[in-house]
Protein backbone atom coordinates (compact mmCIF):
# COMPACT_ATOMS: atom_id res chain seq x y z
CA UNK A 1 0.00 0.00 0.00
CA UNK A 2 1.84 2.87 -1.49
CA UNK A 3 2.23 5.79 1.53
CA UNK A 4 3.43 9.27 0.54
CA UNK A 5 4.56 12.55 2.71
CA UNK A 6 3.39 15.43 1.26
CA UNK A 7 5.58 18.31 2.65
CA UNK A 8 3.48 21.64 0.99
CA UNK A 9 0.42 20.93 2.84
CA UNK A 10 -0.42 22.48 6.40
CA UNK A 11 -2.97 22.39 9.07
CA UNK A 12 -5.14 24.68 11.32
CA UNK A 13 -7.80 23.84 13.89
CA UNK A 14 -11.11 25.17 14.29
CA UNK A 15 -12.15 24.63 18.13
CA UNK A 16 -14.64 26.05 20.95
CA UNK A 17 -18.24 25.69 21.48
CA UNK A 18 -19.36 27.31 18.10
CA UNK A 19 -17.20 25.96 15.84
CA UNK A 20 -19.52 24.07 13.55
CA UNK A 21 -21.78 26.82 13.18
CA UNK A 22 -19.05 28.97 12.68
CA UNK A 23 -17.77 26.75 9.83
CA UNK A 24 -21.06 25.69 8.71
CA UNK A 25 -22.14 29.15 8.08
CA UNK A 26 -19.00 30.12 5.97
CA UNK A 27 -18.00 27.26 3.56
CA UNK A 28 -19.26 24.92 1.12
CA UNK A 29 -19.10 21.78 2.73
CA UNK A 30 -21.77 20.61 4.82
CA UNK A 31 -19.80 19.58 8.18
CA UNK A 32 -22.96 18.49 10.33
CA UNK A 33 -22.95 15.06 7.69
CA UNK A 34 -19.10 14.40 8.08
CA UNK A 35 -18.37 11.18 9.50
CA UNK A 36 -15.96 10.82 12.47
CA UNK A 37 -13.40 9.20 10.29
CA UNK A 38 -14.01 11.57 6.59
CA UNK A 39 -12.43 14.12 5.35
CA UNK A 40 -13.96 15.80 2.83
CA UNK A 41 -12.84 18.67 0.24
CA UNK A 42 -14.66 22.22 1.00
CA UNK A 43 -13.74 26.02 -0.03
CA UNK A 44 -14.25 29.36 1.29
CA UNK A 45 -15.84 31.39 -1.70
CA UNK A 46 -15.78 35.14 -2.49
CA UNK A 47 -18.79 36.82 -2.08
CA UNK A 48 -19.17 36.33 -6.31
CA UNK A 49 -18.56 32.81 -5.87
CA UNK A 50 -15.01 31.66 -6.78
CA UNK A 51 -13.12 29.70 -4.72
CA UNK A 52 -10.84 32.08 -2.31
CA UNK A 53 -9.43 29.06 -0.72
CA UNK A 54 -9.99 25.06 -0.62
CA UNK A 55 -8.59 22.59 1.89
CA UNK A 56 -9.80 19.38 3.37
CA UNK A 57 -11.39 19.14 6.50
CA UNK A 58 -12.25 16.35 9.36
CA UNK A 59 -13.32 15.63 12.91
CA UNK A 60 -10.21 16.25 15.16
CA UNK A 61 -12.07 15.86 18.55
CA UNK A 62 -14.41 18.53 19.69
CA UNK A 63 -13.21 20.43 16.59
CA UNK A 64 -12.26 20.21 13.03
CA UNK A 65 -8.59 20.06 11.35
CA UNK A 66 -8.33 22.31 8.29
CA UNK A 67 -6.24 21.06 5.28
CA UNK A 68 -4.91 23.19 2.87
CA UNK A 69 -1.59 24.24 0.74
CA UNK A 70 0.83 25.71 2.74
CA UNK A 71 1.11 28.95 0.81
CA UNK A 72 -2.55 29.58 1.01
CA UNK A 73 -2.76 28.54 5.20
CA UNK A 74 -1.80 31.98 6.58
CA UNK A 75 -4.48 33.82 4.00
CA UNK A 76 -6.87 31.26 5.27
CA UNK A 77 -6.27 32.05 9.18
CA UNK A 78 -6.43 35.67 8.46
CA UNK A 79 -9.77 35.63 6.71
CA UNK A 80 -11.29 32.74 9.52
CA UNK A 81 -10.13 35.28 11.94
CA UNK A 82 -11.72 38.20 10.39
CA UNK A 83 -15.00 36.16 10.11
CA UNK A 84 -14.55 34.66 13.65
CA UNK A 85 -15.78 38.07 15.26
CA UNK A 86 -17.39 37.31 19.31
CA UNK A 87 -18.11 33.61 18.28
CA UNK A 88 -17.14 31.24 20.67
CA UNK A 89 -14.35 30.32 17.99
CA UNK A 90 -10.12 29.20 18.86
CA UNK A 91 -8.15 29.03 15.80
CA UNK A 92 -4.69 27.61 15.91
CA UNK A 93 -1.81 26.98 13.45
CA UNK A 94 -0.97 23.39 14.02
CA UNK A 95 3.03 22.69 14.21
CA UNK A 96 3.19 19.66 12.87
CA UNK A 97 4.12 20.67 8.90
CA UNK A 98 3.03 18.06 5.80
CA UNK A 99 0.52 15.02 5.46
CA UNK A 100 0.56 11.70 4.80
CA UNK A 101 -1.88 9.96 2.15
CA UNK A 102 -1.80 5.97 2.02
CA UNK A 103 -3.98 3.78 -0.14
CA UNK A 104 -4.64 0.42 -1.58
CA UNK A 105 -7.30 -1.33 -3.28
CA UNK A 106 -8.40 -5.53 -3.42
CA UNK A 107 -7.82 -7.23 -6.29
CA UNK A 108 -11.42 -5.85 -7.32
CA UNK A 109 -10.69 -2.47 -6.52
CA UNK A 110 -12.95 -2.38 -3.59
CA UNK A 111 -12.10 -0.18 -0.50
CA UNK A 112 -9.77 -2.58 1.97
CA UNK A 113 -11.47 -1.70 5.45
CA UNK A 114 -8.49 -3.16 7.36
CA UNK A 115 -5.58 -1.45 5.39
CA UNK A 116 -8.25 1.94 6.11
CA UNK A 117 -8.09 1.35 10.24
CA UNK A 118 -4.42 0.67 9.88
CA UNK A 119 -3.59 3.51 8.52
CA UNK A 120 -5.17 5.50 11.51
CA UNK A 121 -6.11 8.54 9.32
CA UNK A 122 -9.44 9.53 7.87
CA UNK A 123 -11.01 8.31 4.56
CA UNK A 124 -10.76 11.26 1.90
CA UNK A 125 -14.27 11.45 0.08
CA UNK A 126 -12.89 12.36 -2.83
CA UNK A 127 -11.18 9.19 -3.78
CA UNK A 128 -13.51 7.26 -2.10
CA UNK A 129 -15.83 8.27 -4.72
CA UNK A 130 -13.48 6.71 -7.48
CA UNK A 131 -13.45 3.69 -5.12
CA UNK A 132 -9.75 4.58 -3.94
CA UNK A 133 -9.02 4.05 -0.29
CA UNK A 134 -7.17 6.53 0.24
CA UNK A 135 -6.55 8.15 4.01
CA UNK A 136 -5.03 11.27 5.37
CA UNK A 137 -2.62 11.88 8.25
CA UNK A 138 -0.89 14.75 9.15
CA UNK A 139 2.82 14.54 9.85
CA UNK A 140 5.72 12.47 7.87
CA UNK A 141 4.36 8.55 7.82
CA UNK A 142 5.57 7.60 4.57
CA UNK A 143 8.83 7.76 1.88
CA UNK A 144 6.66 7.18 -1.53
CA UNK A 145 7.59 9.94 -4.36
CA UNK A 146 5.00 12.68 -4.41
CA UNK A 147 4.69 11.28 -8.29
CA UNK A 148 2.55 8.38 -7.08
CA UNK A 149 0.38 10.18 -5.38
CA UNK A 150 -0.34 13.19 -8.28
CA UNK A 151 -0.57 9.88 -10.64
CA UNK A 152 -3.68 8.71 -8.92
CA UNK A 153 -5.48 11.84 -8.65
CA UNK A 154 -4.90 12.77 -12.23
CA UNK A 155 -6.13 9.45 -13.38
CA UNK A 156 -9.32 10.01 -11.13
CA UNK A 157 -9.95 13.42 -11.79
CA UNK A 158 -9.05 15.10 -8.85
CA UNK A 159 -8.01 18.33 -9.16
CA UNK A 160 -5.86 21.16 -7.05
CA UNK A 161 -5.34 24.58 -6.73
CA UNK A 162 -2.37 25.85 -8.06
CA UNK A 163 -1.66 23.18 -10.76
CA UNK A 164 -5.11 22.85 -12.24
CA UNK A 165 -6.96 25.91 -11.33
CA UNK A 166 -6.05 29.63 -9.75
CA UNK A 167 -7.74 30.94 -6.79
CA UNK A 168 -10.10 33.37 -7.38
CA UNK A 169 -10.81 32.02 -10.91
CA UNK A 170 -12.77 29.21 -10.27
CA UNK A 171 -16.54 28.13 -9.36
CA UNK A 172 -16.80 25.05 -7.84
CA UNK A 173 -18.59 23.52 -9.71
CA UNK A 174 -15.57 23.98 -12.42
CA UNK A 175 -13.81 21.38 -9.87
CA UNK A 176 -16.19 18.91 -9.09
CA UNK A 177 -17.24 20.29 -5.73
CA UNK A 178 -20.74 19.88 -6.28
CA UNK A 179 -20.19 15.99 -6.97
CA UNK A 180 -17.40 14.65 -4.86
CA UNK A 181 -18.73 16.18 -1.02
CA UNK A 182 -17.64 19.48 -0.87
CA UNK A 183 -20.26 21.48 -2.09
CA UNK A 184 -23.72 21.65 -0.69
CA UNK A 185 -26.98 22.97 -1.64
CA UNK A 186 -29.40 21.60 1.08
CA UNK A 187 -27.71 23.33 3.99
CA UNK A 188 -28.17 27.65 5.10
CA UNK A 189 -26.67 30.43 3.40
CA UNK A 190 -22.41 30.72 3.37
CA UNK A 191 -20.53 33.07 1.49
CA UNK A 192 -20.97 32.79 -2.16
CA UNK A 193 -23.71 30.63 -1.97
CA UNK A 194 -26.33 32.58 -3.76
CA UNK A 195 -24.04 32.00 -7.04
CA UNK A 196 -23.28 28.58 -7.07
CA UNK A 197 -27.06 27.48 -5.92
CA UNK A 198 -28.08 29.51 -8.89
CA UNK A 199 -25.59 27.94 -11.20
CA UNK A 200 -26.98 24.86 -10.37
CA UNK A 201 -30.28 25.01 -10.61
CA UNK A 202 -30.20 26.53 -13.79
CA UNK A 203 -27.40 24.17 -15.10
CA UNK A 204 -25.20 26.95 -16.35
CA UNK A 205 -22.26 24.98 -15.11
CA UNK A 206 -20.24 24.03 -18.57
CA UNK A 207 -16.40 23.91 -17.11
CA UNK A 208 -15.57 20.59 -15.20
CA UNK A 209 -11.95 19.10 -14.93
CA UNK A 210 -11.45 16.31 -17.41
CA UNK A 211 -8.47 13.45 -17.36
CA UNK A 212 -6.19 14.66 -20.83
CA UNK A 213 -4.37 11.61 -22.43
CA UNK A 214 -2.32 11.66 -25.50
CA UNK A 215 0.41 9.33 -27.20
CA UNK A 216 3.52 11.48 -26.68
CA UNK A 217 4.54 13.81 -23.68
CA UNK A 218 2.11 16.75 -22.73
CA UNK A 219 3.14 20.04 -23.02
CA UNK A 220 3.39 21.76 -19.66
CA UNK A 221 0.68 23.18 -17.46
CA UNK A 222 -1.33 26.02 -18.68
CA UNK A 223 -0.91 24.77 -22.08
CA UNK A 224 -4.43 25.98 -24.31
CA UNK A 225 -6.62 23.04 -25.52
CA UNK A 226 -7.90 23.72 -28.73
CA UNK A 227 -10.84 22.61 -31.40
CA UNK A 228 -10.08 23.92 -34.94
CA UNK A 229 -7.91 26.71 -33.49
CA UNK A 230 -10.40 28.16 -30.89
CA UNK A 231 -9.84 27.78 -27.18
CA UNK A 232 -11.39 24.95 -25.56
CA UNK A 233 -9.77 24.66 -22.06
CA UNK A 234 -6.23 24.81 -20.16
CA UNK A 235 -3.74 21.86 -19.11
CA UNK A 236 -3.41 21.43 -15.51
CA UNK A 237 -1.58 18.89 -13.61
CA UNK A 238 0.91 16.41 -16.15
CA UNK A 239 2.72 13.42 -15.87
CA UNK A 240 3.70 11.91 -18.73
CA UNK A 241 1.21 11.39 -21.13
CA UNK A 242 -1.84 11.68 -18.63
CA UNK A 243 -3.17 15.22 -17.42
CA UNK A 244 -5.76 17.06 -15.53
CA UNK A 245 -7.67 20.31 -18.12
CA UNK A 246 -10.71 22.41 -16.87
CA UNK A 247 -12.07 22.84 -20.11
CA UNK A 248 -15.79 23.53 -21.83
CA UNK A 249 -17.16 20.56 -22.02
CA UNK A 250 -19.79 21.98 -24.27
CA UNK A 251 -17.10 23.14 -26.60
CA UNK A 252 -15.64 19.73 -26.44
CA UNK A 253 -18.22 18.05 -26.90
CA UNK A 254 -18.97 19.32 -29.79
CA UNK A 255 -16.25 18.87 -31.35
CA UNK A 256 -15.98 15.38 -30.53
CA UNK A 257 -19.37 14.64 -32.13
CA UNK A 258 -17.84 16.68 -35.23
CA UNK A 259 -14.41 14.23 -35.20
CA UNK A 260 -12.86 17.91 -34.83
CA UNK A 261 -9.34 17.00 -33.50
CA UNK A 262 -8.44 18.23 -29.98
CA UNK A 263 -5.11 19.71 -29.49
CA UNK A 264 -2.82 20.49 -26.61
CA UNK A 265 0.01 23.37 -28.06
CA UNK A 266 0.39 20.74 -30.91
CA UNK A 267 -0.45 17.73 -29.49
CA UNK A 268 -3.62 15.50 -30.05
CA UNK A 269 -5.06 14.84 -26.93
CA UNK A 270 -8.30 12.46 -25.90
CA UNK A 271 -10.32 13.79 -23.42
CA UNK A 272 -12.74 11.89 -20.65
CA UNK A 273 -14.69 13.42 -17.77
CA UNK A 274 -14.32 11.38 -14.67
CA UNK A 275 -16.39 7.79 -14.51
CA UNK A 276 -17.57 8.46 -11.06
CA UNK A 277 -19.11 11.93 -11.97
CA UNK A 278 -21.31 10.47 -13.93
CA UNK A 279 -21.20 13.57 -16.49
CA UNK A 280 -21.31 13.28 -20.12
CA UNK A 281 -20.20 15.22 -22.84
CA UNK A 282 -23.37 17.77 -24.31
CA UNK A 283 -23.24 17.95 -28.33
CA UNK A 284 -24.97 21.30 -28.03
CA UNK A 285 -24.77 24.48 -25.22
CA UNK A 286 -27.07 22.54 -22.67
CA UNK A 287 -25.04 21.44 -19.69
CA UNK A 288 -23.97 17.45 -19.25
CA UNK A 289 -26.07 15.58 -17.25
CA UNK A 290 -25.44 13.26 -14.20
Amino acid sequence: MPAVFLKDRSLLSVGGADAQSFLQNLITTDITSLASDEARPGALLTPQGKILFDFMIWQDGDGYMIETDAGQRDGLMKRLTMYKLRAAVTLALVAEEGVSVCWGEDEDGIRDAESVRDSRGVRDSRFAKAGIALTRRPGRHGDGAEALYDALRIAHGIAISGSDFALQDAFPHDVLLDLNGGLSFKKGCYVGQEVVSRMQHRGTARRRVVTVSAAAALPGTGTEITAAGKPVGTLGSVAGGSGLAIVRIDRAGAAMAEGTPLLAGETPVALALPQWSGLVFPTSSDEASA
